[in-house]
């Protein structure tokens, strides 16, 4: 199969410079040099800051030996934390900035959507912004004709065409900028991720237009913190970090790299005797949340997966003990899910010696989130605590990839069961 790359990007490096570069003003900057020069500080930094002289040759890699290959056609994703350089890599795809080193070869016109606002004149309307874009694009007049009332309808913003964008909502301004950059036939969309500005119904919408760009055969670049997104649109992903690229290559890979490295999940946690949470009653060894029957290191748990919550736990009071454990899950708002308890079970007459508690939770129960076994209990006789322990685990819950057309956001809700259903015809 003969391979058809559009971009091909060598050795890419991008470098900044930290601290200001200039004052603002010639008159300043001369105060400033000639402060430099008999050794005083500088007269314009604030308080609290450092010295600008102190920050004098500092730099930081933006991008730091980069390379890849896009093919015709293919919708590749770039993930990573803030400040891991997928901004940076678009700008320098989109050539609104330049490379330190390295060389890029783009095939093909380019639509850019990298940030609320780029390509659009605040001053002029709607429509005259949507022609403007055209002709960067290199279009003919005739051409965005043919367009325009395509983008008009799938912007939604008919009603205000003919204003200035200046006035728009950010939303608005999303909106309209997407649908110009989807609709003026562009061989490779580039789209940073401002379509978090829009509504769900309208993410979804845009996410619907990307795949059926890339099934024209055009090259789609999309950069997310969706990771559902991502796996929707992309078969392909890179994930960078600080600037290096971590990852090339299958997109759930990807995904679950970029989850692992960006999670604060502790699934898995042991204390050693000295360190043990504890008191006279009860000692704490071990916690864990994992898939049930799993036993990989796999931390990235998705709303079908069945999870097992687990303690392991020395009874030190004597005799035996009506001893039951309770726990609370919260999720990242500290919203109480539930409570359970093994209080109905028939095994909580605990004589001393070392245990293991587990508890199951179904799959589809809990929705997408990050959850909290915020507080652990040991109750004796059906009311006195004996031991409490707070956040003891937490853990991530995602959606699976649902195909290119499945739900894209979070669905409303801490919980989210499968419930039975019947529906009777009764006319």
């Amino acid at each position: 199969m003969i391979s058809h790359p559009v971009i091909s990007v060598e050795h890419l490096s991008k470098q900044y410079d930290l601290g200001v570069i200039g004052t603002g003003t010639l008159s300043r900057d001369i105060n400033r040099w000639w402060a430099r020069l008999r050794g005083q500080p500088d007269p314009y930094t604030r308080i609290g800051q450092r010295d600008h002289f102190e920050r004098i040759g500092e730099s930081i890699l933006a991008l730091d030996d980069v390379s890849f290959q896009v093919e015709q056609g293919e919708a590749l994703g770039i993930i990573g934390k803030n400040g891991a350089g997928k901004s940076t890599l678009l700008k320098i795809l989109s050539r609104v900035t330049a490379p330190t080193s390295g060389v890029v070869k783009v095939k093909g016109r380019i639509g850019s959507l990298l940030e609320v606002g780029t390509g659009f004149h605040p001053e002029l309307t709607g429509r005259e912004n949507v022609y403007l874009n055209g002709a960067i694009l290199g279009m003919r007049k005739e051409e965005v004709d043919r367009k325009f009332d395509e983008i008009v309808d799938f912007s939604g913003v008919e009603k205000f065409i003919d204003t200035p964008v200046k006035r728009y909502s950010s939303g608005m301004y999303v909106r309209l900028a997407f649908a110009v950059a989807a609709h003026l036939d562009p061989e490779i969309l580039v789209v940073d991720e401002v379509l978090a500005v829009g509504d769900a119904e309208f993410q979804k919408k845009c996410l619907g237009k990307m795949g059926d760009v890339a099934g024209e055969g055009r090259t789609v670049l999309f950069v997310s913190h969706n990771m559902q997104a991502i796996q929707n649109l992309c078969q392909r992903a890179l994930v960078l970090h600080e600037g290096d690229m971590l990852f090339d290559g299958q997109v759930t890979e990807a995904v679950n790299l970029y989850l692992e490295s960006s999670s604060n999940s502790i699934t898995d946690i042991s204390w050693d005797h000295e360190n043990a949470p504890g008191n006279e009653n009860i000692i704490l060894h071990k916690a864990w949340v994992k898939k049930k029957d799993n036993h990989t290191d796999n931390q990235i748990f998705t709303v079908n997966d069945t999870l097992e919550i687990a303690i392991e736990f020395d009874n030190l009071m004597k005799g035996s003990s009506d001893l039951c454990l309770t726990i609370h899950l919260r999720d990242e708002r500290n919203i109480l899910v539930f409570v359970t308890s093994s209080i109905n079970e028939n095994t909580n007459q605990l004589s001393p010696g070392r245990y293991i508690a587990k508890c199951y939770l179904p799959k589809k129960l809990l929705n997408q989130g990050n959850f909290t076994v915020s507080r652990l209990l040991f109750v004796k006789d059906r009311g006195r605590v004996v031991f409490s322990n707070r956040n003891t685990l937490t853990f991530d819950v995602i959606m699976p990839n649902e195909g290119r057309f499945g739900w894209m956001g979070r669905k409303e809700g801490v919980v989210r069961p499968e419930l039975d259903w019947s529906i009777e015809q009764i006319l």
